[in-house]
């Protein structure tokens, strides 16, 4: 169901209150988040330019990002995340926990 390596990435979270969690990820070569779970819907923005290699429990994808490069995700969505890339990466995660509280403007 996972990756197996004994790399962990190395999470530092910047802020984490009732309406959002933001985590920076860094990534040695090979390092993996370990098998997770998302409990909220998630950002992720690339600070590197890097390979991000996906298990979904059966398959794994790698995709190419450029820093600055941001994506989302839906909540519930599991996964093992690794650095594909033959350099050090990082991200930041911006989980949103109540997103009907946020406001803009």
């Amino acid at each position: 169901m996972a990756f197996v390596c004994t790399i962990p990435a190395v999470p530092t979270t910047q802020r984490d209150d009732d309406d959002v969690r933001i985590t920076r990820w860094d990534f040695a070569p090979g390092a993996v988040t370990g098998w997770h779970t998302h409990a909220w819907p998630y950002f992720v923005i690339m600070l590197t330019d890097g390979v991000l290699k996906v298990h979904n429990g059966t398959d794994v994808n790698g995709t190419a990002l450029q820093a600055g490069q941001a994506y989302n995700r839906v909540a519930g969505i599991q996964h093992d995340v690794m650095n594909g890339s033959d350099h050090p990466i990082a991200f930041v995660e911006i989980e949103i926990k109540r997103p009907e509280a946020l406001t803009f403007g």
